[in-house]
């Protein structure tokens, strides 16, 4: 790839970004989902723990964060290419010069970076009005496994718009799966409260590896060894997804090229 064309597709990925945070900024159902409905989770997590010793409602406000970064990456980023679709205009983006997955990407870390404002909405909400002491244990730390977790679930969605979008019934399964991660991956407890026979599914997601960071950095209560494993894991799962996405991107242009079915319900 020559810098000339690197520089094109940063611009188009701006560009997508920038657009898809003004839509989004005004569309009723993405504020719930990725404000209201972690605010909602984080308040009654904060007052079920009113009474309890020790510095849970870091915990809790990072988790709630959490759980509007999946939401979104579900609800929005998965119905990304279904939304061009119906529009009409997924055909005229495939047949670009510019590939899709470049116009994807911008649209994936645009939703995953409004979502974070929800867990900045827990923060002031838990320090206000809960009057909890809020203190980040490794404030460094942090900042590098949120910048690690925003590229991992943005990986992640690359893989869940171009599977979403050749599957169309995988559409009718969000809500059924939305809880479960927000349990598998740890956002607001432990795995270690689960069955066993469920610890190996937790790992092999990228949010319980990013959720286990933020957690870690936040809370401080385990080794940093801890926390570079988890940055080693978003990293490989980061790869995994990268390379699943492409194969996926490039079975769409297929679909939109040879079989002309890329538009079809």
């Amino acid at each position: 790839m020559t810098s000339k064309r690197l520089r094109s597709y940063l611009r188009t990925i701006g560009q997508v970004f920038v657009l898809q945070f003004k839509q989004l900024a005004i569309d009723g159902f993405i504020i719930f989902t990725v404000l209201v409905q972690p605010l909602l989770i984080a308040i009654l997590g904060l007052w079920m723990m009113r009474e309890q010793q020790g510095n849970y409602a870091i915990f809790i406000v990072v988790g709630s964060g959490m759980t509007g970064l999946w939401s979104s990456l579900l609800y929005i980023s998965g119905s990304n290419i279904n939304v061009e679709r119906w529009l009409g205009t997924l055909e005229m983006l495939v047949g670009t010069p510019t590939p899709l997955a470049v116009t994807v990407i911008g649209k994936t870390l645009s939703n995953v970076v409004m979502s974070l404002s929800s867990m900045i909405l827990g923060y002031v909400l838990a320090a206000l009005i809960f009057r909890f002491p809020l203190t980040l244990a490794h404030p460094l730390l942090f900042v590098v496994s949120l910048i690690c977790s925003v590229a991992a679930f943005a990986a992640f969605g690359l893989v869940i718009a171009p599977f979403f979008a050749i599957n169309l019934q995988l559409q009718s399964w969000n809500n059924a799966l939305e809880f479960p991660m927000y349990i598998l991956a740890g956002f607001m407890f432990p795995i270690a409260l689960l069955p066993g026979w469920t610890t190996p599914i937790s790992y092999a997601l990228a949010p319980y590896w990013a959720a286990r960071a933020l957690h870690a950095t936040s809370s401080g209560n385990v080794p940093l060894s801890e926390v570079f494993l988890s940055w080693g894991m978003m990293l490989l799962f980061s790869v995994i997804y990268l390379l699943l996405s492409g194969w996926l991107f490039r079975v769409m242009v297929h679909k939109a090229r040879v079989d002309a079915t890329l538009s079809l319900q």
